[in-house]
Order: structure tokens, then C-alpha cells, then sequence
């Protein structure tokens, strides 16, 4: 009878060990997007952690794309929302097309003359590949709606990032940043305390 009871025990323990793994992933809390260091459009290294509290708008952005008008509506978002808590932030990225070529002063007259951008801005960095920064490649590895996870498809791509660090929606590029269901999530966001 001893010979029976072992396995039979061991044959249980075994079978729960799977659902236990399983509780510890669904009860585990997702990487944070504010995990990361990037640096600045000026050159200099910047703490995401520095934003908790604040709802992020993220967005790869180019000066010589079909998109490029997108920053106005971006710069509008900024002035109504930063008050209430939004902080958007843009990544130049010269991946698709080579549609931002220029140096960091480059980029910076551009945004400032044209679209008077007053959002943070970040050095230029790769979204897509072995090259990409580590935290394009955290956001595009996760799951979120409505785009989901994979490579980032051309300029303009936005990810919301609630007050917690958590990404929370994905957007693609000709979504515009002022659509509908981009202010819908942004407001939903900005409400959560």
C-alpha cells in the first residue's frame, strides 16, 4: 500500500504545480513602459520613472511624412490635456523611408517653427528590429488594443500609457491623435486617480 500512496501523491502534487504557475503569471503585474532610460532631444538621459502619475502618449514621429501634419493635432492634445495630467512624448525615427534625416537641432527648429511643439521631445531612435531601443521594444511586444503586439508599421504609431506605467491602447499610424477613440481612452485615463 506505501507503494501506491507515493505516486499517487507525487502524481497529484505534480498536477497542481501547473495551475499554481498559471495563478502567479495572471496575478503578476505587467512590465512597466516606465522601466525605461531614453535620452533627450538635448542628448541627455532621461528616467521614464520620471512620468508616474502622469498619463503618456507615445508616438514615433518623422518631419518629412505624409503624417508629419499629425504633430498639430498632437501640440492641440498637449495644450488641453497636459493640465489635467497628459505628457506626450516623441521619438524621431528615421526607419520608414528615411522620413527624419535630420540632427537633433534639425528636428527641433522643425517642430518648434512649423507645428510650435511644446511636448517632450527624445533623440532619434529605431521602433523596429535588432537596432530598436528597448523600449519600442517593450511596447511593441505587448498585447493591447486595438492594434496588439508586432513591428511598428510606419511613422505615427501611438501608445497610451496609463498613471501606473501600464500600456493601455495602441493606435496605428493614421489614426489620428485627436480620432475619437484615442480622446475616449486619453480622458478614460486622465480620470483614474
Amino acid at each position: 500500500m506505501s507503494r501506491l500512496v507515493f505516486p499517487l501523491f507525487a502524481l497529484v502534487f505534480i498536477l497542481t504545480i501547473p495551475s499554481l504557475t498559471l495563478a502567479v503569471e495572471k496575478g503578476a503585474e505587467k512590465p512597466s513602459a516606465l522601466g525605461f532610460k531614453v535620452k533627450s532631444l538635448d542628448g541627455k538621459e532621461v528616467d521614464l520613472n520620471e512620468y508616474r502619475g502622469k498619463v503618456l502618449l507615445i508616438v514615433n514621429v518623422a518631419s518629412k511624412c505624409g503624417l508629419t501634419p499629425q504633430y498639430e493635432q498632437l501640440e492641440a492634445l498637449h495644450e488641453k490635456y497636459s493640465p489635467k495630467g497628459l505628457a506626450i512624448l516623441g521619438f524621431p525615427c528615421n526607419q520608414f523611408m528615411r522620413q527624419e534625416p535630420g540632427t537633433a537641432d534639425e528636428i527641433r527648429q522643425f517642430c518648434s517653427t512649423r507645428y510650435h511643439v511644446g511636448f517632450d521631445l527624445f533623440a532619434k531612435v529605431e521602433v523596429n528590429g535588432d537596432g530598436a531601443c528597448p523600449l519600442y521594444k517593450h511596447l511593441t511586444s505587448l498585447d493591447v488594443k486595438p492594434k496588439g503586439p508586432g513591428s511598428i508599421s510606419w511613422n505615427f504609431e501611438k501608445f497610451i500609457v496609463g498613471r501606473n506605467g501600464q500600456v493601455v491602447a495602441r493606435f496605428a499610424p493614421r489614426t489620428r491623435p485627436d480620432a475619437p477613440e484615442v480622446v475616449k481612452v486619453l480622458e478614460a485615463e486622465l480620470a483614474r486617480r
